[in-house]
């Protein structure tokens, strides 16, 4: 007992320490990462272009309101997290920041006061950032920005979560080495893995996350690194590894993506949206590449990317070769090698194409509410409307992006190289849980699809949660 007591004694001794560590030893904040000279002006427009690379905007500005104001609810596992005024107005925003200051808000996640910012800001990919990059960033936001006085909604998560100094300890398990980033010595890499493993803080989504939910690598060495992530329950794909969309996927299919938000094969969805309409459309062509060139290499890109797919008009689900419009038969997606207008059909083609009285119900609903846009064939139209097999929303582990997709629409931003919005419908009113499920089911197992199937429960719980957080608004 007494041997017993004295550990327990030395471990609340040890804890009582920590604690002090934590409260009352200075909080050292990250210096420049390089020399600039002293009378350092960033070159015109450097500023901004450098808030595209970060996209500030998308988390800054709330949903209708001012940018870089603050106020976007980000739902995290820990509860909703506001995000602040970054604007330069001295009472409520970041006017009275030093650029140090500024640059330990970006490179630690410490506010000017000290308090540190929980990790939805991504600091620990911004600690990557160039010193070039910082200064650009400060002089934007001080001098190209308007001052917006707008205290928001504040951050307010329940206890223990809201004892922001126990943040300190999961930035010393959490964060990595400051300026860390993969290098192979090739200009273009090295230019995309910056921008994708900094400014493009793609691993703050597109990476699971480890036991202390922390990012579970930084950079090309860690294998985790891009392996897909969750984000408020939906799915962020991985972007390298067997199960990546994109490595069977051409450099200009990838490069359209990015830039506009889709190509042959798919269009963004969920925050994905936001990232393309706010940053990605305004990378530099030659940023672009060199995003494809770190993508494709970490990937491992197939050298020859599949065959192109037929023709995106409604002659590709007919036999031209007899005029009879009849529909083949065989296996989906297969390129018979024969004569040009002809192709093999699979059984989900088949089933849909013969639309039988007494067809299940999965199929019969995707026959009235999703066949006129992406077809019997489940290809879609080139930029119009994304593929269905083989999408990664729809063979996601969790089903709760297709779920909240079906329930609420989608919609395609607009962009400079794609000015038109498309916008699916949502078909919640439309369609009950059960009914919900049975078409998610239907597409997660249609074509080439292998997911799981959904349950009514599913539905009902992401319907149930959208009606929670309109509600709360």
């Amino acid at each position: 007992m007494i041997t017993f007591l004295r550990i327990l004694t030395g471990l609340v001794l040890l804890g009582l320490l920590v604690l002090a560590a934590i409260l009352f030893i200075p909080v050292q904040r990250t210096p420049a990462l390089a020399a600039l000279p002293e009378h350092y002006t960033p070159p015109e427009g450097a500023g901004e272009y450098a808030m595209r690379l970060a996209d500030c905007e998308a988390c800054h500005t709330a949903e209708g309101g001012t940018p870089f104001a603050g106020g976007r609810k980000i739902e995290s596992p820990l509860g909703t997290i506001y995000s602040t005024n970054i604007t330069p107005d001295e009472e409520t925003g970041i006017g009275r920041y030093s650029l140090d200051e500024f640059r330990a808000a970006l490179y630690d996640g410490i506010r000017q006061d000290g308090a540190h910012l929980y990790p939805a800001m991504p600091y620990a990919n911004y600690r990557k950032l160039s010193e070039e990059d910082v200064r650009a960033l400060y002089a934007f936001f001080m001098e190209e920005v308007e001052p917006v006085s707008n205290s928001g909604p504040q951050t307010a998560l329940p206890f223990p979560f809201s004892q922001r100094w126990g943040i300190r300890t999961w930035k010393w398990a959490a964060l990595g080495e400051p300026g860390e980033l993969s290098s192979t010595g090739d200009a273009l890499y090295d230019r995309g893995a910056y921008l994708v493993e900094g400014p493009g803080h793609c691993g703050a989504c597109h990476s699971p996350r480890n036991l202390v939910m922390g990012e579970a690598g930084y950079t090309a060495a860690d294998g985790d690194f891009l392996m897909g992530g969750e984000i408020d329950g939906w799915t962020a794909p991985p972007l390298r590894g067997p199960d990546s969309a994109i490595r069977r996927w051409s450099a200009d299919d990838l490069k359209l993506f990015l830039a506009s938000g889709r190509n042959n094969h798919a269009g963004v969805n969920g925050e994905m949206q936001l990232v393309v309409r706010d940053s990605l459309q305004f990378y530099s062509s030659e940023d672009l590449d060199a995003v494809v060139a770190y993508l494709r290499a970490l990937a491992d890109s197939e050298e020859e990317p599949r065959p192109a797919d037929p023709p995106r008009t409604l002659d590709r689900l007919r036999d031209e070769i007899g005029g009879t419009g009849a529909v083949a038969t065989g296996a989906v997606g297969t390129d018979t090698g024969g004569t040009a207008g002809t192709r093999e059909v699979g059984e989900t083609e088949a089933v849909l194409t013969a639309a039988e009285p007494g067809m299940a119900l999965g199929p019969r609903l995707y026959l009235d509410n999703c066949n006129a846009c992406h077809f019997v064939d489940g290809l879609g139209a080139d930029q119009v409307f994304p593929e269905l097999d083989g999408n990664s929303l729809v063979n996601a582990p969790s089903a709760a992006g297709l779920i909240d997709t079906i329930l609420h629409g989608a919609e395609l931003p607009s962009t400079s190289l794609r000015p038109y919005s498309l916008r699916m419908p949502g078909f919640a009113q439309r369609l009950t849980d059960e009914e919900v499920a049975e078409l998610a089911t239907f597409l997660r197992s249609a074509w080439s699809n292998g997911a799981e199937a959904v349950t009514t429960a599913d539905v009902t719980a992401r319907r149930d949660q959208a009606e929670e957080r309109a509600a709360a608004e």
